[in-house]
C-alpha cells in the first residue's frame, strides 16, 4: 500500500503523515461544525481528497455528522472502492464525492447536504442566485441536477457511478450543484472553504426566499459575484471563521 495509506478504522485515530492527520481532523471538525450550523443531519457527508495519495479520498463511516471521530475516517480509492481494512457501514452515496474527484482535479473536499434552506430550490424552478457578498462564495451558478433525466423513477439516492458521474457533469467547473427533490452537493479547493461555501450557500438560499418575499430581488451582478467570492474565500476571511466555528464544537478552551 502506497505511503499514508495505513488508517483504519476501529484503532483509534488514524495515523501517518501530519498531512493526513491534518486532514483527518478538519474533516471531524468540518463534519461537526456544519452538523452545529444545521446544514448537515443526520444524513450528509463530508470528504476530503488524500493528501499523500490524489487517487484517494477520506470519509467517515456511516454515522451522524455530529458524531464523527478521526476513528471513523476511511480510506476510498476512486472508484469508491474501501481501501481501509474495516467492516464498519459505509455511504452509499461515496458515489458523489468519487465522481466529482476524478473530474476535478482542482477538487480537495465534497460535501452532500440537505439543508432546509436549500429545500425550496430543489424542489421548485427558482433559480438559486449569489444576493449577498458572503453568498457569493456558493458561486456565481448553481446549476440543478434532476436524476428524473437520465435514469428515471428512483430513490433519489445516488449510489451508483453511472448517477455520481451525471451529478459531476452537470456541477462541471461550478461549486455548488442543487439536487431535485434531494439537497445540495458543494465542492471546495480545501476543507476549509468548503465549509465556507457550504455554510454561507445555505445562508444566501435563505436570504434570497425571505427577500423575495418583501420585494423585487436585487441579485449580485456577475461581476460582484465573483470579486465577492474571491474575496471571501482568501484566509483573511476564512481563517477568521474557521476559528469561530471550531472553538464552538471543540469547547472555548481548545486552540
Amino acid at each position: 500500500m502506497r505511503q499514508g495509506l495505513e488508517g483504519s478504522v476501529g484503532a483509534g485515530p488514524m495515523q501517518g503523515s501530519p498531512e493526513l492527520e491534518r486532514t483527518v481532523a478538519e474533516i471531524v471538525d468540518a463534519s461537526r461544525i456544519l452538523a452545529h450550523e444545521g446544514i448537515i443531519d443526520s444524513f450528509g457527508h463530508v470528504s476530503a481528497r488524500h493528501p499523500n495519495s490524489p487517487g484517494h479520498y477520506l470519509m467517515p463511516r456511516t454515522r451522524a455528522a455530529e458524531l464523527v471521530g478521526a476513528e471513523d475516517i476511511l480510506i476510498f480509492d476512486l472508484d469508491d472502492a474501501l481501501v481501509s481494512k474495516s467492516e464498519a457501514r459505509i455511504f452509499a452515496e461515496r458515489s458523489i464525492h468519487g465522481a466529482i474527484y476524478r473530474a476535478r482535479p482542482d477538487v480537495v473536499a465534497v460535501c452532500h447536504h440537505h439543508a432546509p434552506q436549500m429545500m425550496p430550490f430543489c424542489t421548485s424552478d427558482a433559480e438559486l442566485v449569489p444576493v449577498f457578498h458572503l453568498g457569493a462564495t456558493m458561486g456565481a451558478t448553481v446549476p440543478l441536477w434532476d436524476s428524473q433525466d437520465e435514469f428515471g423513477d428512483t430513490n433519489l439516492i445516488v449510489s451508483t457511478r453511472q448517477q455520481g458521474d451525471s451529478l459531476a457533469r452537470t456541477l462541471g467547473a461550478n461549486w455548488t450543484v442543487l439536487m431535485r427533490g434531494h439537497g445540495a452537493t458543494v465542492a471546495g479547493r480545501s476543507v476549509r472553504e468548503l465549509t465556507f461555501r457550504s455554510i454561507y450557500g445555505a445562508r444566501n438560499a435563505d436570504v434570497q426566499l425571505k427577500a423575495a418575499q418583501v420585494g423585487t430581488l436585487r441579485r449580485l451582478t456577475a461581476a460582484e459575484a465573483v470579486a465577492a467570492s474571491d474575496f471571501n474565500l482568501t484566509p483573511f476571511a476564512m481563517d477568521r471563521a474557521w476559528e469561530q466555528w471550531t472553538r464552538r464544537v471543540r469547547g472555548a478552551d481548545e486552540p
